[in-house]
Parts: C-alpha cells; structure tokens; sequence
C-alpha cells in the first residue's frame, strides 16, 4: 500500500506542474508586454524650450526638421549656472546625442559635456557654420564657440549623427 501512494503523490505533483505551466502560458499571451528596445520615455521640450529662448543671454538652440525616429529623451534649462541649456537625444540607431549650451567658460565646459573628449585637427562645415571635432573615449562632439556662448553637439552617436543633428540646429 505504501508504493502505490507514493505513485499517486507523484503523478498528483505531475498534474500540479502541467496546470501551473498551461496558466503561466495563458498569462504570458494575454498580458501585453513591451517588445521594444528602449525603455526610455519620449520628453516634449516646447515649454522649456520657450522659456530659454526668453532668459537666454545668447540664441539658444534646437533641432527642427529631424525625423521622429528621433526621441528627446530630457531637457534643462539653468538660468543660474551660466544660463546652461540642454536638450538629450536618442538617434535612431539608439545612440545618445545632446545639444549644449552655455555661456560658462569654454574649456570648462566643453570639458565637462563631453566627459574630457579632446580637440581634434578636424572641423565640419555644416549648415553654413564651421564645427570644430573632439573625440573622447565616451562622447564624441561637434563644437563652435561664440554667438554669445559655447554651443557642443555630443553624445556617443557617430560623427554622422552629431552631423545631422547640428545640421537641423536653429538658433533664436
């Protein structure tokens, strides 16, 4: 009598799994569940972007005319801390672009956007502009001093990417 309850415990266990198994599957194809990439939320910089443009010592800057695979992933404004404006990015291809400005000391700050890049021999002519390169071992960046304040195009996207988005960058 002994052995035959044991193969009812067992086969009773057996039954237990494959019920837990079909409710775990029923949950897994009813349950939405995001499929995509990236978990980052899409941000709308308007608002903040209007207030820069209002307190700003100098035209502060912002892509127009991009793609909407690109996302605004942040945004800040600090009218205290040299009127230091920033809008973060993903490109397409998930990389991370941002647009810098400031009117704080331009070693000082190219140096900390673009986490100790270093200049480069090379400058881009983009959009009637001419952008000087630097290269990090985290960020690279398309920078111009002037126009009342540094402005850096940086992030961990290609020299292309960074292209692109200075290329759409409108100053007012």
């Amino acid at each position: 009598m002994a052995g035959r309850q044991g193969t009812q415990t067992v086969k009773n266990m057996l039954w237990s799994l494959v019920v837990i198994a079909l409710a775990a599957g029923v949950i897994y194809i009813f349950i939405p569940h995001n499929e995509s990439k990236s978990s980052v939320k899409r941000v709308d910089y308007r608002v903040e972007l209007l207030t820069a443009r209002r307190a700003a010592a100098y035209p502060v800057a912002a892509p127009e005319g991009l793609a909407k695979a690109w996302k605004p992933t942040s945004v800040r404004f600090n009218g205290a801390d040299h009127d230091t404006w920033h809008l973060g990015f993903l490109d397409p291809d998930e990389e991370y672009v941002a647009v810098e400005q400031s009117t704080e000391k331009p070693s000082a700050f190219i140096k900390r956007v673009t986490q100790n890049a270093s200049k480069t021999d090379a400058a881009d002519e983009i959009g009637g502009r001419t952008w000087q390169r630097y290269e990090g071992s985290k960020y690279d960046a398309l920078v111009i001093e002037g126009e009342g304040a540094t402005t850096v195009v940086t992030g961990t996207a290609s020299f292309d990417q960074l292209a692109k988005m200075a290329e759409s960058l409108k100053m007012s």
